[in-house]
């Protein structure tokens, strides 16, 4: 049987908003089987409980955001995507601030505070679903358009265009293809940082946003050339980030997706319009257990024996 699983021992670490500017100390804790992931203001009185939910997200302003009356968590899905590529079904995410740290731009921080908690197999099995007919969502003018959708295989793969008219970007390839049968989290997708523009910054600080922004924390470019002295991680690295972020937004919908993912364009708000096209209509996914590791999807079954190597 493929076993829920949570992490063994309590860690902290300390960073700062992305946007927000303002330092946070991020501890993640062993959570029960069935519980999910749970994000926890604890700088509330009393603290404020935000469980990982499509539903629950409310704002997809350069970040997707959860929020509970007047209480946001911000900035989820980069620490969401790690859990999703690590296989953490119950977590419980305490914040003493309204954002998530965003630590280097990618998800690798996330990643090595998960691989040093351990992880920890629990005696109830693992939930997926599994999508068993396509769904779209579109946007935009025909030219201009975006869209992703969801589309029935059995294991879970990515295909991701972008196109940001950019000499940095458009030098790179803008379109990638991760199946997680044949690739790991850790290897392919984990250190893939955010990025933007110097000529958005003033206009995103104006709003609240992008105050804790800088190149230690993003790739940066101006209107010619990426601006980080040590480049770029992979020479995808932009298309690589943005599956990253698709990875962490689909995981809102509360267990591993059994799936095939398509983007052109795709960002926070059309990720989250997806996976409430797929909630609304119960014929397109059945929610589904594993007795055994033969039946399972190839891309879980490496997870459950590659992602806590490491040495990778």
């Amino acid at each position: 049987m493929l076993k829920q699983r949570t992490i063994k021992e309590k860690v902290c670490t300390t960073g700062v908003g992305l946007h927000s500017g303002t330092k946070v100390v991020l501890t993640l804790r062993p959570a029960a089987p069935g519980v999910g992931v749970v994000f926890r203001r604890v700088d509330q009185e009393p603290p404020v409980e935000f469980p990982a939910s499509a539903m629950g997200v409310t704002d997809t302003r350069m970040a997707t955001v959860l929020s509970k009356g007047d209480v946001r968590i911000s900035t989820v899905e980069h620490l969401m995507s790690a859990c999703a590529g690590l296989g953490i079904d119950n977590l419980y995410v305490d914040v003493s601030a309204e954002e998530i740290p965003i630590m280097d731009g990618s998800a690798s921080s996330f990643v090595y505070l998960l691989q040093q908690a351990g992880v920890q197999e629990q005696d109830a099995a693992k939930k997926f679903i599994r999508v068993l007919k396509p769904v779209e969502v579109r946007e935009g003018k025909p030219g201009n358009e975006k869209w992703a959708r969801l589309v029935p295989h059995d294991g879970f793969k990515l295909d991701f265009f972008i196109e940001f008219n950019h000499p940095a970007v458009d030098g790179t390839a803008q379109r990638a293809s991760i199946d997680f049968g044949d690739v790991t989290y850790v290897q392919a997708i984990a250190r893939a940082r955010t990025f933007g523009f110097m000529q958005d910054v003033e206009m995103l600080r104006g709003i609240g946003l992008a105050r804790g922004g800088s190149l230690e924390n993003a790739i940066v470019m101006d209107e010619y050339r990426i601006l980080n002295a040590d480049g770029l991680r992979y020479d995808d690295e932009f298309v690589r980030h943005k599956i990253l972020d698709a990875i962490g937004d689909l995981y809102l919908v509360g267990h591993p997706l059994v799936a095939g993912y398509e983007a052109h364009k795709s960002g926070h708000a059309l990720n989250n319009q997806l996976l409430r096209a797929l909630l609304a209509d119960p014929s397109s996914y059945e929610v589904v257990t594993y007795d055994t590791v033969e039946s399972a999807p190839d891309s879980y079954v490496r997870q459950m024996t590659h992602e806590w190597d490491l040495n990778q």
